[in-house]
């Protein structure tokens, strides 16, 4: 059948129709050929060694784009390691499609090859899966999954292509006449998914009346702020009304941390005294200490801004603000215009917030202006601070994953655009840092990407390494080295008894590990340094070269702690 394609072109073509314009996953049995015949048609396809960083990837790509990230993966086992994506892409709400290949449907309950119940295997990390039985559903699912994964509260969706319908076969003309209905059933009709849901009037109204009589009002940024390009509309209420703001720490940079009204610094006065608190796409979890004593005052009010009324309805907040968080700012602005009030830079409130910012900034940049070597973790962390800030804008997109690393970076490290901070996240998940580097330099492709890594975060996705430098991404990769989780060995004289005790800590990696050399193995550059000079000339050369390199900077293995949690101090 000249005229004729089969299931994995169809797939393909519905794809790039329906706007996908980068994909990411691992090839094999069934998917070669849909990856191949994409490519072709103009997506580009990132080819990872793992399905769990593809996976992350795909969902980073979703956060920083506003579009689904899309992963491919092989059935069975390669469809359960993207969970690790699909999960991810759940707990940060971010837009992501896994596809993945499954067995022929005539064989499903015989122990095929790779045989999953893939629908019910992805279940409760997926908004909607759908199996495509036969060729000419494929279309249709396609654009289904693309949809949903932006429906109102963003997340992942699963589609399921089985190996005989990826062989199935229609002609050309019914494969457009199927691409072209799909289109107009899902993207053009009246019942479109993704619409924009705009904020009751008179809610909005008694959110600006409570903000205007407020003594200590509060703005707390979170990243799905971020997510909905709210940073001008955001801009504009805090210049405007001179509240002070908060970021989470992926809301770090939708208005600069450098800005004057930035309460970072001052964190737990500002969460422990505010009276009113507008909190605009965050959700009042761990990360925010559950909007409870004793971190916040028992009396607080909170005005929560969430594209989900579900979320409302778990958080019982004073007010509720259901919407897209760039609308529902925008039509606030458009409120306060009409009743105007702006906080003087000398209120209570505010001077309260700017001193303590400052006293706090202080404390930390006389312990960031010792060089201490061996190293700590704060004296690279401020020259690397400094290198970021060099560069200017566009600034970087920063990757950061690990426990004192991740920790200190997020108190150290300064974002002044919006969307240029990518972390452990809502689940707080260690692994996903070479993943999130490879979607950043592909999402943004006019940024450099620069990874601050622990040496345990490093290792769950070290061999993605190869991925950069064959597609020669602009990503540099500074791994903190302190020979373990939290450090060495730091068992007590009680612990170390038993069969077993001359063997290496749970905490404990080979000390001064080579992690410079695994890119060097591929063609990449490696830098191996231990002082100051040391960093700053590897920072230099590497950040203007722009080429794939990995730092490897040594550290004190006594110079961290056991971190899990944030631990605000200020």
């Amino acid at each position: 059948m000249a005229n004729s394609i089969d299931g994995n072109v169809l797939a393909a073509k519905s794809l790039a129709k329906f706007g996908v314009q980068h994909m990411f996953g691992v090839v094999g049995i069934p998917v070669t050929s849909l990856a191949t015949r994409s490519v072709s048609l103009g997506i580009r396809f990132i080819a990872f060694h793992n399905e769990q960083s593809a996976g992350y990837a795909a969902s980073a790509y979703g956060y920083l784009t506003g579009r689904p990230g899309v992963l491919l993966t092989v059935s069975g086992p390669g469809c359960i390691h993207g969970l690790a994506g699909l999960s991810n892409s759940a707990a940060n709400t971010w837009p992501m499609v896994m596809i993945s290949g499954s067995c022929d449907q005539s064989d499903a309950g015989r122990g095929d090859f790779q045989e999953l119940d893939q629908i019910q295997a992805v279940k409760p990390f997926s908004k909607f899966s759908i199996k495509a039985t036969k060729i000419t559903e494929i279309p249709n699912c396609v654009a289904q999954v693309l949809n949903w994964a932006l429906l109102g509260r963003p997340g992942g969706c699963y589609l399921d292509l089985p190996t005989d319908v990826l062989h199935q076969k229609v002609s050309l003309s019914e494969a457009e006449n199927l691409i072209t209905e799909a289109a107009e059933k899902v993207f053009n009709s009246g019942n479109q998914l993704n619409q924009i849901r705009i904020p009751d009037n008179g809610l909005v109204s008694e959110a600006a009346s409570l903000l205007k009589n407020a003594a200590k009002p509060l703005i707390v940024i979170g990243k799905g702020a971020a997510y909905a390009r709210a940073e001008a509309a955001l801009k504009k209420l805090v210049e405007t009304t001179g509240i002070p703001f908060l970021p989470t720490p992926m809301g770090k940079g939708v208005l600069p941390d450098t800005h004057d009204l930035a309460a970072t610094a001052a964190r737990s006065l500002a969460i422990g005294s505010c009276d009113v608190a507008l909190v605009v796409g965050a959700r009042l979890n761990w990360l925010l200490h559950f909007g409870e004593p004793p971190k916040w005052s028992k009396d607080v009010k909170f005005i929560l801004v969430d594209i989900s009324e579900e979320e409302i309805e778990l958080r019982k907040p004073h007010l509720g603000l259901v919407g897209d968080a760039k609308t529902v700012v925008e039509t606030l602005n458009k409120e306060i215009k009409d009743d105007p009030f702006c906080l003087a830079r000398n209120h209570p409130w505010v001077e309260a917030i700017w001193k303590k910012s400052k006293d706090n900034v202080a404390k930390m940049e006389a312990q960031l202006a010792k060089d201490i070597v061996p190293f700590n973790f704060l004296t690279p962390m401020r020259i690397i601070r400094d290198a970021i800030l060099g560069v200017g804008s566009p600034a970087p997109v920063v990757v950061s994953e690990g426990a004192n690393t991740m920790d200190v970076g997020r108190a150290v490290l300064i974002q002044t655009e919006p969307r240029t901070r990518l972390d452990a996240g809502t689940w707080g998940t260690m692994g996903v840092g070479l993943g999130y580097c490879i979607a950043a330099a592909v999402a943004c492709p006019d940024r450099l990407v620069v990874a601050v890594e622990g040496d345990s975060g490093f290792g769950f996705s070290a061999i993605e390494v190869e991925t950069l430098v064959r597609y020669q991404l602009s990503v540099v990769v500074i791994v903190f080295n302190n020979g373990g989780v939290y450090g060495g060995d730091r068992r007590t004289p009680e612990e170390m008894n038993g069969a077993h005790k001359d063997d290496p800590a749970p905490t404990s990696f080979v000390p001064k590990a080579g992690y410079h050399a695994l890119i060097e193995a591929f063609g990449g550059k490696g830098y191996l340094v231990g002082t100051p000079d040391e960093l700053k000339y590897a920072l230099s050369e590497s950040f203007s070269t722009r080429k794939p390199a990995v730092i490897n900077v040594i550290v004190d293995p006594y110079a961290g702690s056991e971190s899990g949690r944030l631990q605000h101090k200020n």
